[in-house]
């Protein structure tokens, strides 16, 4: 079944290989690119405004009567009171993207009274196109994804972003990383999240967490793993967590091993939940360290 049944589907990815042709372009010649601070290591270059022109001129060509919000120019383009609103991040992975480091894409969503319904993620160095619509599934360039089949934390290779704003609490962001680092194989820090949840619906990876995340860097991402079979959410599990700044993701059982684990440093956790779950994190220590001295060979 292809995923380019529904007609905002189409329109979407259209607009997404028109942001993504700007950015090749532009990474051909990356020294000539302009680039402007917004806030400390938050960085925005010209390639990000013209993305997100071409992104919107054609979204509104096609559907004028619909809402944007884009990490850029925000709310100002657009309806301002329809239930049909496109959340854009026209080059997530900026800071990749300025230094030549091909780890970056093209985010689009489109949400319907506030439910994402479509979803576009397309990676323009690798010309990888993922895509979702409510209900249909979740696709990478035509064949359909799922997320993986792990069941075990240890086995898993777990993706996150690193704090990099000033203010952000790093002591804390170092603890929740030494938390699952011990109990993976792996952690991952590709630097556009957009991408990394892709990556999980896919199936690449079998968990994401990150703190600080705006809605245009989870929208897309979020429909992709739910339509992939996965999960997403806040990192105490609810999925109410577009605005919440706080972004957890996996296959359906390693997100309930991962909500164990960094469910005590939400801020939406309770003071009685946070002991329940720094206890549950305990156990989990116990019965790994059990598992691997009964795994251990004498020497």
């Amino acid at each position: 079944m292809s995923p380019n049944l529904h007609p905002m589907i189409n329109v979407a990815v259209k607009a997404a290989r028109a942001a993504g042709s700007i950015i090749n372009r532009a990474a051909l010649d990356i020294e000539s690119v302009r680039v402007s601070q917004k806030k400390a290591n938050d960085f925005v270059t010209e390639v990000d405004q013209a993305a997100e022109q071409a992104i919107i001129e054609t979204l509104l060509m096609a559907y004028p009567g619909h809402g944007i919000w884009a990490e850029e120019s925000g709310k100002e383009h657009g309806a301002q009171d329809s239930e049909f609103v496109w959340i854009i991040d026209p080059l997530d992975g900026t800071t990749n993207f300025i230094h030549g480091l091909p780890v970056y894409c093209v985010s689009i969503a489109l949400t319907v009274r506030g439910k994402v319904e479509q979803a576009v993620v397309y990676d323009p160095t690798r010309n990888d196109l993922f895509t979702a619509t409510k209900g249909r599934g979740a696709f990478l360039n035509d064949r359909r994804i799922r997320v993986s089949k792990r069941t075990e934390l240890k086995s898993s290779l777990i993706s996150t972003g690193f704090p990099f704003r000033p203010g952000d609490n790093f002591n804390q962001y170092l603890s929740m990383m030494g938390d699952v680092m011990q109990r993976t194989a792996g952690l991952r820090r590709p630097g556009a999240a957009a991408l990394d949840l892709a990556y999980v619906a896919a199936g690449f990876t079998d968990g994401f967490f990150e703190f600080g995340l705006q809605p245009w860097d989870v929208a897309a991402g979020s429909l992709l793993i739910t339509e992939a079979g996965g999960l997403v959410g806040n990192f105490t599990g609810e999925a109410d967590f577009l605005e919440q700044q706080e972004c957890l993701a996996g296959n359906p059982r390693v997100y309930g091993q991962l909500v164990s684990i960094l469910g005590k440093y939400s801020k939406f956790a309770s003071a009685g939940e946070k002991a329940t779950l720094r206890q549950s994190t305990a156990n989990l220590t116990q019965s790994a360290t059990a598992d691997d001295q009964a795994g251990a060979s004498p020497l």
